[in-house]
């Protein structure tokens, strides 16, 4: 794929964050998950990285190598024809450079990095050094003539890291840190209830990512409380798994 087309697939995913009308990422593992949802009419897709492990027989949380996700990236952007952005974790112990560069081999234009560090006892990254690879991972980037984009997470919902009086105002210093950083998107990862995402909205200065249950909650739900995008994390692959063992069920 040609710099000239990587750089305007970035563009266009970039352009699809809007709050309050937010951009719906299917989250898919595999050329057939991601046929799928294109064929559905989905313009841009996010690569999920425990949908891909469970796919290739291998624990979330760097439990595969990034070689093993570009492997299957490079499928997807072969099979189809849409900005495709993916779920690198903690940045499996590598360099921003080599990051961005892998990501670009196989045609992704986007990517979400998270402040846990698996390789490290899944430690959390202090707001400075999550901030600090927001920003190599940025300059990566723009050396590279691709404006990559960054959606920048943070564990602490799901880790219930802290005490939890304080916990969207940590969650919303740490990711203003990373939207100065150079991110694009900011991803409080969670399940939050509507006033939380309406705060976290309000209060963070660039569009932010909630994750959805695509088979029970209301897509027409996300948009009035300001999110700019929205995507499924394992959970599509989860419903689909659900729907399989009640086929499978009949014949066993």
């Amino acid at each position: 794929m040609s710099d000239q087309v990587l750089a305007q697939r970035a563009d266009t995913l970039l352009g699809l964050h809007k709050p309050g009308d937010p951009v719906v990422l299917p989250t898919v593992w595999d050329a057939w998950s991601a046929a799928l949802a294109v064929d559905a009419g989905f313009v841009a897709l996010t690569v999920g990285s425990h949908p891909v492990a469970d796919s290739v027989g291998k624990p979330d949380g760097e439990g595969m190598t990034f070689e093993d996700l570009l492997t299957r990236v490079a499928q997807i952007t072969a099979k189809v024809d849409v900005p495709i952005s993916v779920d690198i974790e903690s940045g499996y112990g590598l360099t921003a450079e080599d990051l961005i560069g892998g990501l670009l081999r196989v045609g992704a234009v986007g990517l979400n990095i998270e402040d846990s560090v698996h390789s490290e006892g899944k430690r959390l990254r202090s707001v400075e050094e999550h901030a600090a690879l927001v920003r190599a991972l940025r300059q990566a980037a723009d050396d590279a003539g691709v404006h990559v984009v960054i959606n920048a997470r943070t564990d602490l919902f799901v880790r219930k890291d802290g005490d939890e009086s304080d916990r969207v105002d940590r969650a919303i210093a740490r990711l203003k840190e990373a939207a100065a950083a150079g991110a694009d998107c900011l991803y409080p990862v969670g399940r939050h209830d509507p006033d939380t995402l309406e705060r976290l909205a309000s209060e963070l200065p660039l569009p932010i990512n909630a994750i959805a249950l695509p088979d029970q909650d209301d897509p027409a739900s996300f948009g009035p409380l300001g999110v700019g995008r929205i995507s499924f994390g394992p959970f599509f692959q989860g419903a689909l798994t659900a729907r399989a063992n009640e086929i499978l069920g009949r014949w066993s």
